[in-house]
């Protein structure tokens, strides 16, 4: 009897305890959003041009290249000349600086232990090239100044691989011309390359595909296991229908369901203890993402603000607050109060074309 007793004293305080843990797993999910520029400039610009300033030097190679149509602003409109905006891309020289002849040599070992070893030579160049963008107006006024490449960043070109040193110590000088060219081609490639990216993030409007997660319960005995599941998989599924060319006006009030029960987890586990604390961290993290993906920073603040204040894991916290203040700031200086709407480049006008140059159809 006094054993039966004992087991209950122990077995009653560790199923309570088991009922009280909870495990939490990471729900990824996908979500497209359309980022907005980070530059503040004339709300009404949608059109640019591109003019390329190559050396005399490097002239006869710019022919086969035409870097002016690697230049991408995306979600703008290119014109032949007279966009809302000018850049201008000087293109410098690509400099040889210093050669030398390297080489390996090759160790093999026959069937029969004898060890022969082989001497390979190859010619080394290390080379510069400078690159340089400025941007303005048809107003003429300056926007800003971008570095593409630097005589700073020294670039290695390596000749063929040749088991008699005479060759390799000839084979830039004499393959000069179409060495040089391959290598200004894929100078110029990198550097376009890196310009649109650039005005991309300052001016356009990138379509973006983002991969993130929220937290769901993974201990199956927990009540919510099944239910935190369920609303998971709806969320799941509104989500990943968002695009960036489609308004989310509504989207809320679908997601409603998943928004009560994760604010009915705040109350219904309301104690200080570190499970109640956890389960609230969970229901704060999640709302905090779902109000980042629906545009609402005003929201997203107060989920923020309430998981800092619910003492469990606040480092999420501030990581919130700085996202949600620096979308809100982005809002406010784009003048666009949402990432989800249609633009249709085709339509957009230069500033001396008849016809309107609205951008965007919200």
């Amino acid at each position: 009897m006094k054993k039966a007793i004992l087991y209950i004293v122990i077995a009653i305080p560790a199923l309570l305890f088991g009922q009280k843990k909870v495990d939490l797993d990471k729900f990824h999910f996908s979500v497209q959003y359309r980022a907005l520029p980070q530059m503040k400039i004339d709300s009404t610009y949608r059109t640019y041009n591109v003019i390329i300033e190559g050396s005399k030097l490097m002239q006869p190679f710019l022919k086969d290249i035409d870097p002016e149509k690697s230049v991408v602003l995306k979600s703008w409109k290119k014109l032949p000349h007279d966009g809302h905006l000018s850049i201008k891309v000087k293109l410098d020289d690509l400099l040889p600086e210093s050669a030398g002849v390297k080489e390996r040599i090759e160790t093999t070992k026959d069937r029969n232990g004898v060890i022969s070893t082989k001497t390979y030579y190859h010619e080394e160049v290390v080379y510069s090239f400078a690159a340089n963008a400025s941007i303005s107006d048809y107003k003429g006024e300056h926007i800003m100044d971008e570095d593409l490449v630097t005589r700073n960043y020294k670039r290695t070109y390596n000749s063929p691989e040749f088991t008699i040193k005479k060759l390799a110590e000839g084979y830039f000088l004499f393959n000069a011309a179409s060495v040089c060219r391959e290598l200004y081609r894929n100078a110029i490639h990198s550097a376009m390359h890196d310009l649109s990216n650039r005005i991309t993030e300052n001016f356009g409007f990138n379509e973006v595909a983002s991969n993130d997660y929220m937290w769901i319960i993974d201990s199956r005995k927990h009540p919510e296991y099944e239910e935190s599941r369920r609303m998971m998989q709806q969320l799941q599924d509104v989500l990943t229908g968002i695009n960036a060319s489609t308004p989310i006006d509504g989207l809320k009030e679908k997601l409603q369901p998943a928004i009560k029960y994760f604010e009915g987890i705040k109350s219904t586990y309301s104690s200080s203890s570190k499970h109640d604390r956890k389960m609230r961290y969970a229901s704060y993290f999640n709302l905090a993402v779902l109000y980042y993906y629906l545009d609402d920073t005003q929201a997203m603040l107060k989920e923020a603000n309430g998981l800092a204040l619910n003492d469990y894991d606040s480092r999420d916290a501030r990581g919130f607050i700085q996202t949600a203040t620096w979308l809100k700031k982005l809002f406010e200086q784009n003048n666009i109060y949402t990432r989800h709407f249609s633009m249709d480049p085709a339509t957009f006008k230069g500033p001396y074309e008849s016809g309107n140059t609205a951008a965007i159809k919200k």
